[in-house]
């Protein structure tokens, strides 16, 4: 028969145990320190888009036409030149570095110390450059490269792995970048881990925790949207949350296969045209954002965290083609190679699809109809229903809503994959596939004499 534990000799056994301890207290400085990064990078990342919504407010905004260009084509010479690791969003950075056949160095192109500071940096450029990125995705990786460096300094038999590391720094990321720790959780077994083993679950939890608490120190323990007033849902309310879970579906799926298409080579020329000429690609594609952003009178620079809080409050100051522009706004970002993420720019999409059928049906439920395009349209892109909706929900403080974001996730995320394959796994499995050696030719036979 078991024995019952001992609760004095397990207090014993701990307490004489200073090594374990000592792993314990680097873990949790490095949790502080990742939250503190993210929180660094919200800051820096918040003041340079400010300062560039300075420039563009300048002399009626023809400013961005030479502005956007000019810092875009330098943030992508300087990523090529000194972080290349640090380009896109980060999440399937860290997503490969996940992949045991990796070793230490290979590991270290996709996460790192050097990696988090210089994606901080040019990450919070790509803003000031104005470009529709967002800098969630960016945390992600910037937390997972601090927690990874703790690995040195742990004792071989401390248990604590670097996949144990990578997926609490990743949870981190998002819990901290959203204020949502849920969704942090939910995001590690999701997306990173694919599932949660009992001897890492304490790491991850711990870096959760504490990277939150390092937001919500800085930026108070509040919904990013704000608390929405949701009417009673009843079945009048059907049709419409259909038509926006299925459009956001298909709009979504087919913006993670045009990002994925761009960004893996399969359009040939043009990554033929990007491989040769990636600076004048840049500033082409930058100054094609530079005059979208001037048509739609600024509303699709930057992630579009504004907008999505003016279609919420019921200001309906978006142009028509909001959905449309911002889709290529986004994907042109993303293109671009330049540090930036895209689940905020995806997040002011699918408001604009939900804020779109509320107006086209006249509805009174705008708020809940752009809720569930927040929701179905990250949920369709990332194929991660489940942090989709938790992140929305923690986002809005939509506890109300839990059934109608769950549902317009799932079926969003199910249209998307008749449709594309996961993005970020996509990303990833190309990531590792350039990392793998040619194949060795075997040698030419002797030619008969």
């Amino acid at each position: 028969m078991n024995q019952e534990p001992n609760f004095l000799a397990n207090v014993r056994e701990e307490l004489k145990n200073g090594r374990r301890w000592l792993d314990r207290t680097i873990v949790l400085a490095c949790a502080c320190a990742a939250g503190l990064c993210v929180v660094a990078f919200t800051l820096m990342a918040d003041a340079a888009f400010e300062l560039f919504m300075h420039i563009y407010h300048w002399r009626g905004g023809w400013a961005v036409l030479v502005w956007m260009p000019a810092v875009t084509v330098a943030v992508v010479w300087a990523t090529r030149r000194w972080a290349p690791g640090a380009a896109g969003s980060g999440i399937p950075q860290v997503m490969t570095a996940l992949d045991p056949a990796l070793d230490a160095n290979q590991r270290g192109r996709f996460v790192s110390l050097w990696l988090s500071f210089a994606k901080i940096v040019l990450a919070s450029a790509g803003f000031l450059a104005g470009l529709s990125i967002g800098r969630e995705g960016p945390s992600v990786q910037v937390a997972a490269g601090v927690m990874h460096h703790a690995l040195r300094w742990f004792d071989p038999r401390s248990g604590i792995t670097a996949h144990a590391l990578l997926v609490a720094g990743g949870a981190a990321g998002i819990a901290a970048a959203f204020n949502a720790p849920l969704a942090g959780v939910v995001f590690a077994i999701e997306e990173l881990s694919r599932k949660m083993e009992s001897r890492s679950s304490g790491v991850i939890i711990t870096a959760i925790v504490l990277a939150g608490l390092m937001g919500v120190s800085v930026f108070g323990n509040l919904s990013y949207f704000g608390r929405i007033k949701v009417p009673r849902l009843d079945w009048d309310a059907l049709l419409p949350g259909l038509a926006v879970a299925l459009a956001c579906g298909v709009l979504g799926g087919l913006f993670a296969k045009l990002l994925a298409a761009s960004l893996t080579g399969r359009t040939e020329r043009m990554s033929r045209l990007r491989a040769r000429f990636p600076l004048r690609f840049a500033a082409c594609g930058a100054l094609v954002v530079a005059v979208i952003g001037l048509v739609t009178g600024g509303a699709t620079f930057g992630a579009g965290s504004e907008a999505v809080k003016h279609m919420l409050a019921g200001q309906a100051d978006v142009p028509a083609l909001y959905v449309t522009l911002k889709f290529i706004a986004t994907w042109l970002s993303a293109w671009l190679g330049v540090p930036g993420g895209i689940f905020a720019p995806s997040l002011s999409i699918g408001a604009g699809v939900g804020h779109n059928v509320s107006v086209l049906l006249g509805t009174d439920i705008g708020p809940a109809l752009i809720a569930m395009g927040m929701a179905a349209f990250l949920a369709a892109v990332t194929q991660a229903p489940l942090t989709a909706f938790i992140i929305v929900m923690e986002m809005v403080d939509g506890h109300a809503m839990v059934l109608s974001l769950m549902a317009a996730a799932m079926l969003a995320s199910l249209v998307s994959r008749m449709l594309a394959r996961p993005l970020y796994e996509t990303l990833a499995m190309a990531m590792l596939h350039n990392l793998a050696p040619p194949p060795a030719v075997d040698p030419a036979p002797p030619a008969p004499r």
